[in-house]
């Protein structure tokens, strides 16, 4: 797996603005995030077209590719290159021949929103993918994970500039936050921790993920392909994101905040 020695965009941009407060207004600078069209191109065949903060992109093709069951295993992912045709950005996977068959059948040639997690599907039933149910897991100590959210901002510089992007974060229990990754979509910064694992040949079942925006029901959808057993997110989830955790085993914890959090489902790896 390799990466193209051009450099990447910036993922951020210095903007004039004229800042009011308590009646006052004033000329001010300001960052702000930058998105990027990225395009996902299997065997060469353009897939679909992901607006991202141009970041670790190896990162989300491979977590895309694995978290919407392109594939079904990590092995089934040969190579993944980042290149930059004509300036543009565009991360080639290639995939197992029988996969990327399956690729052809659906056809799926689009432009998404940004970070769009189920875009360009064409039935109920693709949309509404329920993954098998995952493992025991390991068990997670309340204080940690209390410990864990309060360190999380301090995790995510490019937030911390531009107040504008998403971060996702795999702990290891016991260990702490081992890995973060932001975007601008949220759905790309959990692809882009996912993809980071399989780089490091670390399989997700064995942490657990934090991320900084709502449980929707893809966000539960991913994290259960990807074979992570607990989902702890600083927003709330949606009711179809429960149901789906309920039926796939996973504990999913909302309102993940400093010395607090609401417990959706299956809070026994929880534990005081």
């Amino acid at each position: 797996m390799s990466t193209t020695p051009e450099a990447l965009p910036a993922t951020s941009s210095p903007v004039q603005v004229r800042r009011w407060r308590d009646g006052h207004t004033e000329p001010a600078d300001d960052v702000v995030a930058e998105e990027h069209p990225v395009q996902l191109s299997y065997q060469g065949i353009p897939h679909v077209v992901l607006l991202a903060t141009p970041a670790d992109l190896e990162d989300l093709g491979l977590g895309f590719t694995l978290t919407e069951a392109i594939v079904g295993r990590p092995e089934e992912i040969r190579s993944v290159e980042l290149q930059r045709p004509g300036g543009t950005l565009e991360v080639r996977v290639d995939i197992a021949a029988d996969r990327f068959a399956e690729v052809l059948k659906r056809q799926r040639n689009l432009t998404g929103r940004t970070g769009c997690g189920v875009c360009g599907v064409e039935t109920i039933e693709q949309a509404i993918r329920r993954p098998p149910p995952v493992g025991a897991g390991p068990s997670v100590a309340v204080a940690e994970l209390d410990a864990v959210v309060s360190e999380l901002a301090s995790r995510q510089p490019l937030n911390g500039l531009t107040g504008s992007v998403h971060a996702a974060a795999w702990v290891l229990p016991g260990s702490g936050i081992q890995l973060v990754r932001e975007d601008v979509g949220r759905h790309n910064a959990l692809d882009k921790v996912i993809g980071a694992l399989l780089r490091e040949g670390t399989d997700p079942a064995g942490g657990y993920l934090v991320v900084t925006s709502r449980a929707s029901y893809e966000m539960v959808q991913k994290a259960a392909t990807a074979g992570v057993t607990l989902l702890a997110a600083v927003s709330a989830p949606t009711a179809l994101a429960i149901r789906l955790a309920q039926d796939c085993g996973m504990t999913l914890v909302g309102f993940a905040r400093r010395r607090q959090h609401v417990v959706y489902a299956h809070g026994g790896r929880l534990s005081d």
